[in-house]
């Protein structure tokens, strides 16, 4: 299970969508709706309603070195929002003040 959640993604949308129940996590690209539900309810002990996912295209990245121009791309990413049934809750961001 720990092999289909990669991280959580935290920035201001996804903290956002976490008032809403919904949390995002970069997930493994071959990862399916089914298993990444499990993963979540089995690491943080939820039950989850409905799981969409999106998969982000790597960038196209520039160089200019002695050689010449080299190209390359960053890696295909896939993003999962999950988002929880009523009264569950993850905890995120450990630490942070309120």
């Amino acid at each position: 299970m720990i092999e289909v959640i990669r991280k959580p993604i935290i920035t201001e949308k996804a903290m956002k969508l976490g008032e809403q129940r919904q949390y995002v996590f970069e997930v493994d690209p071959k990862a399916n709706k089914i298993q990444i539900k499990q993963a979540v309810e089995k690491m943080f002990e939820v039950k989850v309603e409905s799981v969409r996912t999106v998969r982000v295209k790597g960038k196209v990245r520039r160089r200019f070195t002695r050689r010449g121009v080299m190209l390359g791309r960053t890696p295909l990413r896939k993003k999962a929002y999950v988002t929880l049934k009523e009264g569950y809750s993850i905890e995120l961001v450990s630490g942070a003040e309120t």
